[in-house]
């Protein structure tokens, strides 16, 4: 391999072994790999057995590249490479990403910026880069939250936001704890992994999203992710019946729901229309008594809000509660709202967001800065550390679903990207 190095003293040739990292990829499918009428899909939820498989295969592939292998007391997996040129003591770069994925998901959410994160730390080890601190892979445990709630579990407690005794105790729906599935595939492990102690970390992940797919630009720097609240509107009037009560001796819960749903739709277009990131959603629903022919007495909405800037989300909410209160005075309701989740937006460190612009120019790549509409591990990282993240562009914009794709052409550019960015970073 040639070293034409930029003023940075980076090797501009770079390159990463495209079929090295597409072969672990779909190995990492076979977990919990699922019949799906079209694509390719699976299901590893924490604690499983497909986890613990895809578990094993990511230490054999951390070892195979001569990285020493951690697991914390939450299962957070972390490779450390520490090369000769490296100062040991210094504050590592840390990459990753996660290994779960929701039920009946796709093969590149999570699975790309681990095994990204690995083939840019071989990539490094192969060319002539000698970075002046070590380099981490880390694997986030339960990042989607479907099997024990909540999601990004296992950032939150590396970030110190959420405990180890917390989330140990955390159960799901048949009442197994964190602590019991870990123990039950081995990766029960000890002490907590400290993300502020890294000097910065980076996160390639699949866009999500059409933004890059349609401006034909294969990587995405990603410049904020969102903040996200989640609130549940509650709704009670008169259960009664449907035959016998006149339409105006009614006090229909559901009707009264039903306005609420089309303006929390109506002022997620208009403020959209204002800052091009907004966007509010009611997704659930719960009636009561949910019989066709009763009145309904009592309906739960769950209302998702979310922006890159935290006074749009209280504006926001501030509309539904104005709409609230109109359905109280007009339909005769009781009504309320209460927040059951909030989470700030997470500006991406300029420098993170510098030094992966940067790997993009060196590697001849163009990039954009877009961004993150999902919540994200390195949203958690960021308020402890210089964080970054990087997107790929997925097709149609799909994803949790086995439809979703990223071309390997495309997954191989954004690793080249990575590996530049991280190369930079380790060298300061």
């Amino acid at each position: 391999m040639s070293t034409d190095r930029n003023a940075d003293g980076i090797d501009e040739t770079v390159a990463v072994d495209a079929e090295r990292l597409r072969s672990d990829l779909e190995r990492n499918a076979e977990f919990g790999a699922i019949d799906a009428e079209e694509g390719r899909g699976r299901t590893v939820l924490t604690g499983t057995e497909p986890n613990r498989r895809a578990r094993d295969y990511l230490v054999d592939r951390l070892e195979d590249a001569g990285l020493g292998v951690s697991v914390d007391a939450v299962g957070n997996v972390v490779g450390t490479w520490t090369p000769d040129s490296a100062d040991p003591d210094a504050a590592p770069v840390a990459a990753g990403s996660h290994l779960d994925s929701v039920p009946e998901g796709g093969i590149f959410d999570g699975p790309l910026g681990v095994y990204a994160a690995i083939e840019a730390v071989r990539t490094l080890q192969e060319s002539d880069v000698e970075p002046t601190r070590p380099v981490a892979v880390v694997s986030f445990t339960e990042e989607e939250g479907t099997r024990f709630g909540g999601g990004m579990l296992g950032s939150s407690v590396a970030t110190g936001y959420r405990s180890v005794e917390d989330a140990l105790a955390a159960t799901n729906d048949e009442g197994t704890t964190l602590e019991d599935a870990l123990a039950e595939i081995g990766y029960r492990g000890e002490g907590r992994l400290e993300a502020g102690e890294w000097d910065a970390f980076l996160e390639l992940h699949v866009e999500q999203d059409t933004r890059l797919e349609e401006r034909g630009i294969p990587v995405g720097v990603v410049s904020t992710i969102t903040g996200i609240v989640h609130a549940t509107a509650r709704f009670v009037g008169e259960a009664d019946h449907a035959g016998t009560t006149a339409m105006a001796d009614r006090t229909d819960a559901l009707a009264a729901a039903s306005e609420f749903v089309l303006d929390v739709e109506r002022a997620g277009r208009e403020f959209a229309m204002e800052s091009g990131t907004a966007v509010a959603t009611v997704g659930q629903s719960h009636v009561r008594p949910n019989a066709t022919n009763v009145v309904p007495g009592a309906v739960e909405l769950g209302v998702d809000v979310r922006d890159v800037e935290a006074a749009t989300m209280d504006r926001l909410l501030e509309r539904a509660r104005r709409c609230l209160a109109r359905l109280e005075a007009d339909r005769g309701v009781e009504t309320d709202l209460e927040v059951e989740l909030e989470v700030e937006p997470a500006p991406m460190s300029e420098r993170c967001r510098g030094a992966l612009a940067a790997g993009a120019d060196a590697a001849g790549v163009e990039s954009t800065s877009l961004h993150s509409g999902a919540a994200h591990d390195a949203m958690y990282v960021s308020r402890v550390t210089d964080a970054g993240m990087l997107f790929a562009p997925s097709e149609d914009g799909l994803s949790h679903t086995p439809r979703e794709w990223t071309d390997w052409e495309d997954c191989a550019t954004a690793t080249r990207v990575l590996a530049g960015a991280i190369a930079r970073l380790a060298g300061e």
